[in-house]
């Protein structure tokens, strides 16, 4: 039987979840299924952007090489790009630092009739500027509240949020690292910054845990996936999203009416 990704109900411990996982499936007959769920989800676009009474927003989070990239471009293959909205956030510019920290994150949110998809995202707030000492504990140790709370507000206002935590061990990251370092095509993915977060795997680790713990709720669930093998972890995003876009149970609209061609007076 396959196993579905693993949404947080109680407190856990990352030590307990296998980054390796794949549930005995076999590759390639997964790597077909997958490109199946991602032409599904191409089919299920449109009636999206139709309605244009949902958006779905899609949040990857993850350790440096966990694959967000690779996912987010299997999984959305076959959608048109025009009705998908990308966001990747940085340092804070000047403006964005002189608001609060979920001003920019809010201001990205996709419209209706479009998917969004954010390569990290306001939950750096509570991992790296946690990590690295960029704010101080009484600042992010409330923005866990926050967070939930403006969560819960995108929902009520029909915005279904899919929270993806790629789960990759640190033996396979630094597999990866060396691998592009080793091949010339890669080399700008590798950054000595890499290396420097590495030194904080165990800090990094503790605070996914808080984060996972304290921000998963009823109306946006944290889904961990198995990160270390990439057909797998493609798999089990492409099968979330294509369920939920299913869930919303969309059907084509019907023409509106009162157009120009009808109220254009003859003679």
């Amino acid at each position: 039987m396959q196993r579905q990704p693993t949404i947080i109900t109680r407190r856990i411990r990352l030590k307990h979840f296998a980054p390796d996982y794949c549930g005995g499936l076999d590759k390639a007959k997964t790597r077909a299924q997958t490109e199946a769920r991602g032409r599904r989800i191409g089919e299920l676009q449109p009636l999206l952007y139709a309605n244009a009474r949902h958006a779905v927003l899609l949040i990857f989070q993850g350790m440096d090489a966990s694959g967000k990239d690779g996912a987010i471009r299997t999984v959305l293959h076959h959608v048109n790009p025009a009705g998908v909205q990308t966001a990747n956030f940085k340092v804070p510019s000047a403006e964005e630092a002189a608001h609060d920290f979920l001003w920019r994150i809010h201001h990205a949110v996709p419209r209706a009739g479009h998917l969004g998809v954010f390569n990290r995202s306001h939950y750096e707030a509570v991992l790296a500027e946690r990590v690295l000492g960029l704010v101080p504990r009484k600042t992010w140790a409330v923005r866990y509240a926050q967070i939930v709370d403006f969560e819960r507000m995108l929902v009520a206002n029909r915005v279904l949020v899919l929270k993806f935590y790629l789960h990759l061990s640190r033996r396979e990251q630094a597999a990866r690292f060396k691998e592009r370092l080793a091949d010339p095509k890669k080399h700008w993915k590798f950054s000595q910054a890499d290396l420097a977060t590495r030194q904080h795997w165990d800090d990094y680790i503790d605070a996914y845990e808080d984060m996972l713990n304290a921000t998963s709720h009823p109306a946006a669930r944290w889904h961990v996936v198995p990160a270390d093998r990439n057909w797998y972890r493609d798999h089990v995003v492409a099968g979330t999203v294509e369920r939920a876009l299913e869930g919303l149970r969309l059907k084509w609209p019907k023409p509106k009416e009162g157009g120009p061609a009808r109220r254009r007076k003859r003679g």
